[in-house]
């Protein structure tokens, strides 16, 4: 145990403990002299200051006050979404309306109404299952999933997985946040899966904008789908960061992808 934490490789401070755990433990030590106490309690006061420092540095970079935790679920269980990779937008952080999200109604038209009217159609020739066709259900964010009667009966420009979930039934002004993982600091290309046509997005990191996304082809329906570099981005930081994605009224949105292109 290091100052209430445990010393297993699990732990932020774990090599600290295994270097200074010495330093600590003989404080409890009688010294022989007063140079003896001086000695261990100089070697004590710099273990405490470097364990101040073992405090994962990247819960910093979350803005102050934000109460929303990432989204986790039985299917979804690492929590922040990591980039480089993909952030699947329906998984965005959990806090509600004004946290995790802003919403123009309560009301989740897609999971929580236009599914439960249609009993859940199929994707990919398969009765999805209810995680995908009630996903949160009951938050405002409206939120539905790839089906065949919908978005797999006439070509796409890129053919979405089955069962994808998206956001839809856009409105000007809303927002939804992620608590994300950044591995490395730099500059990243944006890819985004969507469908009909730009909404003026924009993306913000820890409350400040950080870039506007266009998507760059109108194809045509909410339901016909496309793939498509729509901006870059850079994050200072690596670590945990709290992404926020902008949108207004015009598409639908299923992921964005992060891809690293500069190193800081």
């Amino acid at each position: 145990m290091f100052f209430g934490h445990r010393c297993d490789e699990s732990s932020y401070v774990s090599h600290l403990c295994r270097c200074r755990i010495s330093s600590v433990v003989s404080v409890a030590l009688i010294p022989k002299d007063m140079k003896t106490l001086h000695i261990i309690l100089k070697k004590t006061l710099f273990a405490i200051s470097v364990w101040s420092l073992a405090i994962p540095y990247s819960a910093a970079q979350i803005p102050s006050g934000y109460s929303g935790k990432p989204y986790r679920d039985s299917f979804h269980k690492i929590g922040a979404q990591v980039i480089p990779g993909v952030v699947q937008l329906a998984y965005y952080d959990q806090g509600g309306e004004g946290v995790g999200y802003h919403d123009t109604d309560a009301v989740n038209h897609g999971s929580g109404k236009l599914n439960y009217d249609q009993k859940c159609p199929e994707s990919g020739r398969k009765k999805p299952n209810g995680h995908n066709c009630h996903f949160r259900e009951h938050d405002g964010v409206d939120v539905s999933y790839t089906k065949d009667m919908a978005d797999f009966n006439h070509p796409n420009l890129l053919t979405p997985p089955a069962g994808q979930l998206y956001i839809g039934w856009q409105a000007d002004g809303e927002w939804l946040n992620y608590t994300v993982n950044v591995k490395h600091a730099g500059q990243y290309r944006v890819t985004a899966l969507y469908g009909n046509n730009d909404n003026q997005s924009s993306l913000w990191i820890n409350h400040k904008k950080s870039a506007d996304l266009t998507l760059p082809f109108n194809t045509g329906s909410m339901h016909a789908w496309n793939k498509a570099v729509v901006g870059t981005i850079e994050f200072k930081k690596a670590g945990l960061n709290l992404l926020t994605l902008r949108y207004n009224a015009g598409a639908n949105l299923a992921y964005l992808e992060f891809e690293r292109v500069r190193h800081e």
